[in-house]
């Protein structure tokens, strides 16, 4: 997958040297009200799928900490029945990508992924979070920077173009629900290398 122009940049280095504070798991509980105006007042409903994008370690401490990461996830799914794979893109970096109908499931078990990178000392690994929803067939993503603290709205279309105009108007439904990134110049596109999403 061609997740970012060079995610190195847009959400690697670059973002590290940009950071404003450490990870915060806790902020994706925003979108449990988030998804709610997307749908009812938008008409955009979520897909059923979201994703984590983390930065590997070449170390077994990190290893270990992927394995308790998947340890949760496995238990969480024998109670809310999200499931979850995991995937490496053409850049070396990884994805751990959730499926469930229930939007609070998949907020829930992504907390649970991001929230145990941090406890393991891995929180500075964690990128982004993904969030899929559609409108007609059209895909839109709000996707959240751990190391921005904030969302903001990427609204793609075929030929590897955006549609602002998309984007804005997510932005002015959302500004009181979520954390939104003030500075444009960190709405990175996530290109796929297909017609797929992001992390495929």
């Amino acid at each position: 997958m061609g997740v970012f122009d060079s995610i190195r940049q847009v959400l690697g280095l670059s973002a590290e040297a940009d950071a404003t504070r450490a990870a915060e798991p806790e902020d994706l509980f925003g979108m449990s009200t988030a998804y709610i105006t997307m749908e009812a007042d938008l008409g955009y409903a979520p897909t059923g799928e979201a994703a984590l994008c983390f930065s590997n370690v070449d170390s077994a401490a990190f290893e270990e900490a992927e394995r308790e990461v998947k340890r949760i996830l496995e238990a969480g799914r024998q109670e809310t029945g999200t499931e979850a794979r995991f995937n490496t893109d053409s850049h070396g970096y990884q994805w751990v990508i959730l499926e469930d109908p229930d939007f609070e499931d998949l907020i829930t078990s992504m907390h649970f992924a991001a929230d145990t990178f941090v406890e393991e000392g891995f929180g500075s690994r964690l990128l982004a979070a993904v969030f899929a929803f559609q409108k007609d067939a059209t895909p839109v993503y709000w996707v959240y920077s751990f190391r921005r603290g904030a969302y903001y709205p990427f609204a793609p279309l075929p030929g590897n173009e955006r549609d602002s105009s998309a984007e804005f108007k997510l932005q002015t439904a959302l500004e009181n629900e979520i954390e939104l990134e003030d500075d444009t110049d960190y709405w990175y596109p996530l290109w796929p290398d297909g017609s797929g999403d992001p992390w495929d």
